[in-house]
């Protein structure tokens, strides 16, 4: 039944139409220039993402050849989706902390996850740390009484001792002597490569890290970008389904979330986000940071405005009062603000992305 149902889609895919006008401002999808263009923005800004070009027989003529879909390699994912998880359980509980001083003055913290046990692999878990006693002067002053700055030869700390007197190693033997704790070294198989059954699994309070390769498409269809994921554990074996779908959250987990063939290679299955609501989520995304551009953009012309004014000659009284008298608008005011560029459309789509597999750390433009 899935077999058929990829079949549908890719009959699908083909016959639909390439979007030539741009609406990523009014419906959220966008052309493939724009999808270029947005990725060349990207991948400038975050050199992280780059170009590919994938399987020459799978190659999209609407795009070009050499920018057929982004990839980012060995991203992290340092913890699964259900750790996460926020219940309203006993162990999930919150409560109120408050931290006064002497003058009566509180400040209160919410401390979440209060009845939740601590773990031994933790790294928070640091134990009970006792306080410091303060040194007062009379403290401080005993405390080094018994501190002498004279070593056992008779020299000062700062007397630089004789050369002849320091050992050599060769006189010592240190150079033949064996460190119990160095490591065995591994050796490679013929041909030069350690097979992955050589390298030692990581356990105790080592933690474990995931690594993802993320890639995004053009879905000519939905006329959105497309998220793909491909997993690897701690030794670059690649996970299993199952083991990827541990970090989707579960609102999207084998809902929008499925095994599908990957459009640019004959052979690789990856984790895709179904795009089917990118485009509505999108939208309402674009609107609102595209609100706040424009204010910004508006407040900075004005600024602008009133500095070209002040720098500018002096101006008969009649020209610019007449225009208003007339309601003619200023040329400032003539002019629309440009408001978002579609350039910024694949950054705010990785934080959309973030909110679907938050412990992937597919949003590498936090800083941005």
């Amino acid at each position: 039944m899935h077999a058929i149902q990829q079949q549908y889609w890719a009959v699908r895919d083909y016959l639909s139409p390439v979007l030539k006008e741009s609406k990523f401002k009014e419906h959220g999808r966008i052309t493939p220039e724009e999808f270029v263009a947005a990725g060349d923005f990207l991948s400038y800004k975050f050199p992280v993402w780059t170009w590919e070009k994938g399987d020459a027989s799978k190659a999209r003529d609407y795009l070009p050849a050499e920018k057929q879909y982004l990839v980012t390699r060995g991203v992290p994912c340092l913890r699964r989706a259900t750790s996460l998880a926020y219940t309203d359980a006993d162990e999930d509980a919150e409560r109120l902390l408050s931290f006064g001083d002497s003058s009566g003055a509180a400040d209160e913290w919410v401390e979440t996850h209060a009845g939740r046990g601590a773990t031994v692999d933790s790294a928070a878990n640091l134990g009970e740390i006792d306080d410091i006693p303060d040194l007062d002067g009379d403290g401080l002053a005993s405390a080094m009484a018994d501190v002498s700055i004279v070593s056992e030869t008779g020299a000062t700390v700062g007397e630089t001792p004789d050369l002849d007197d320091i050992p050599d190693m060769e006189e010592e033997g240190l150079e033949d002597g064996e460190d119990e704790a160095t490591m065995a070294p591994v050796v490679p198989k013929a041909g030069g490569v350690i097979d992955a059954s050589q390298i030692g699994v990581a356990n105790g309070n080592l933690l474990q890290v995931r690594t993802y390769d993320v890639m995004i498409t053009y879905d000519k269809y939905y006329q959105t970008p497309r998220i793909w994921l491909l997993g690897y554990d701690e030794n670059r074996t690649p996970l299993t389904p199952s083991q990827i779908f541990q970090d989707i959250s579960a609102d999207h987990a084998l809902k929008t979330v499925t095994i599908e063939a990957f459009p640019h290679s004959s052979t690789l299955q990856a984790a895709s986000v179904h795009p089917c609501k990118h485009a509505s989520v999108m939208k309402k995304v674009i609107e609102r940071m595209n609100a706040g551009v424009v204010e910004e953009q508006l407040a900075a012309r004005k600024n602008s405005g009133k500095q070209q004014d002040k720098d500018g000659k002096k101006k008969w009284g009649f020209g610019r009062k007449g225009a208003k008298e007339e309601g003619v608008k200023s040329p400032v005011e003539e002019e629309e603000v440009e408001g978002m560029r579609v350039d910024f459309y694949l950054v705010v789509f990785l934080k959309f992305i973030a909110s679907i597999v938050p412990t992937i750390e597919v949003d590498s433009t936090t800083a941005f």
